[in-house]
């Protein structure tokens, strides 16, 4: 279960969210994300065949930042490992709910889709206030 205050709550039900995964060097590698705030948990559906998921797969920490594109001082970050489950298009459908989208159109049979659920180690809410930031 994801504890997040009241106060950025709404967050939760944003249209992306930036995705850190560590790569095959070491180094951070950032890609924006469609994701699903369902039943006390974020999940993510990822194909199998893309190098976030290969980063997941190997190693399971990340970050998922959650912009306030309205007011960019604002956001949510969730730390935590990922656990890995293979889906069997129910996730994806629920997914493309939300984006009006039909992303089981969209995966190659060759490939697998992959539930991501983010086990939260640490949130982070912020909101900077414009006095704060010298405007």
């Amino acid at each position: 279960m994801i504890d997040v205050p009241d106060s950025h709550q709404d967050l939760l039900e944003s249209s992306v969210a930036s995705l850190a995964t560590i790569g095959p060097d070491g180094r951070p590698q950032l890609t924006e994300v469609w994701f699903l705030y369902d039943e006390g948990s974020v999940a993510l559906s990822l194909n199998s065949s893309r190098q976030k998921t290969k980063n997941l797969v190997a190693r399971p920490q990340c970050s998922l930042l959650i912009l306030d594109l309205d007011v960019p001082q604002r956001y949510l970050e969730l730390r935590g490992d990922v656990e890995v489950t293979a889906d069997d298009g129910s996730f994806v459908e629920k997914v493309g709910k939300k984006y009006s989208a039909d992303l089981r159109a969209t995966i190659n049979r060759a490939m697998s889709e992959l539930s991501f659920g983010l086990s939260r180690k640490k949130s982070t809410p912020l909101t900077c206030e414009a006095d704060r930031l010298g405007t």
